[in-house]
């Protein structure tokens, strides 16, 4: 026969024990800013934050972007000023994003190895060594004059099959011009095994892959497609990136089908509105996981604070500390460099 345990009432002494005890005061921990920073619970680290740059092709002077103050479209030559002052801030890692002179429906300048990400990231790779971490893009609507992620059939669509080969041989021009982990963006289905299979072909068994499993199809991308000029000219992306009312367990099945094809690493993207999915996909998988605080959180938070609304630093901190809590090990931010140097 089960037994059943039931809880009892304090006898009379047992209470008259926990009185003794002065009630508990949480905010004794809390009173000063040293106590504070000794118990803090979540911590940030110059090396978790991955700094997204533009380079963009036939320009003598950067260009800023209107929709993203403080930000810039890059020369070459201002490029590798920034990402030494992001290294010499102690920031781990630089992601590059291609703006090309001219386009084409194949996206041609994707993995030419004279295309503008291939030349910058050789300069950059000679200049900086393994003083911080390369990391490309792989995608196509950079590249692409109609803006969409891949190559596209008569009727319109996004052709994935065929995709699959460019953004191969763009990862394989990317590895070769110096990129140290390759991000295939563009959502489509199997890149990750065919990145991986072409890579291997091409003798670069050991470049890492940090797949964009999560990416929604999200209005916080605006300002981003300012600055990289890749807006599609016609439809959207809603039929490759993930529904941003989708179900849970969608973002979880593309984590684990890009971990079978052979992703080192994780995105989701974006991160504060995507917290929750965030902190599933922590959970999860036991790989890194990073997530893309994308152009319209870093946009909205330089508007409001340009207008006095918020306090522009301490927003920029507790947005990162909320990704971070939720479970990135990875923080993509256009704020790298600044909250770097603070931390440091």
């Amino acid at each position: 026969m089960e037994s059943t345990v039931t809880a009892t009432p304090h006898t009379p002494a047992q209470a008259a024990g926990l009185a003794q005890f002065p009630v508990a005061r949480p905010r004794r921990l809390r009173r000063t800013a040293s106590l504070r920073r000794m118990v803090a619970g979540t911590r940030l680290h110059p090396a978790e934050l991955v700094l997204p740059m533009f380079v963009k092709e036939g320009i003598a002077e950067p260009q800023p972007v209107g929709s993203m103050p403080g930000v810039v479209q890059h020369t070459r030559d201002s490029l590798r000023k920034a990402a030494h002052e992001a290294a010499e801030a102690g920031v781990g890692g630089l992601i590059l994003f291609g703006v090309p002179e001219h386009k084409d429906a194949r996206g041609s300048g994707a993995d030419d190895p004279e295309g503008i990400v291939q030349v910058a990231l050789r300069e950059l790779a000679a200049d900086l060594g393994d003083a911080l971490v390369l990391m490309s893009d792989t995608c196509l609507d950079e590249y692409t004059d109609h803006g969409h992620c891949g190559l596209l059939t008569e009727d319109g669509e996004v052709d994935n099959d065929a995709t699959l080969e460019r953004y191969a041989s763009a990862a394989v021009a990317q590895a070769a011009a110096g990129s140290q982990v390759i991000a295939p963006s563009g959502m489509m289905d199997g890149q990750v095994a065919a990145i991986r299979a072409g890579l291997d072909a091409a003798g670069f068994e050991q470049t890492p892959i940090l797949a964009y499993s999560a990416k929604y199809a999200s209005a916080f991308y605006g300002p981003f497609r300012d600055a990289a000029e890749c807006a599609p000219q016609f439809g959207d992306r809603s039929a490759y990136q993930q529904d941003p009312a989708g179900p849970v367990g969608e973002a979880l099945r593309e984590v684990r089908l890009d971990l079978a094809e052979g992703a080192d690493a994780v995105m989701v993207k974006p991160a504060l509105a995507y917290l929750d999915i965030l902190r599933q996909v922590r959970d999860l998988v036991e790989v890194p996981v990073a997530a893309y605080q994308v152009s319209g959180e870093y946009a909205m938070v330089e508007a409001a604070a340009a207008n006095g609304w918020i306090d522009r630093d301490r927003v920029i901190m507790e947005s990162l500390v909320a990704i971070r809590r939720a479970g990135a090990d990875l923080i993509l931010t256009y704020w790298a460099t600044e909250v770097a140097r603070r931390l440091s």
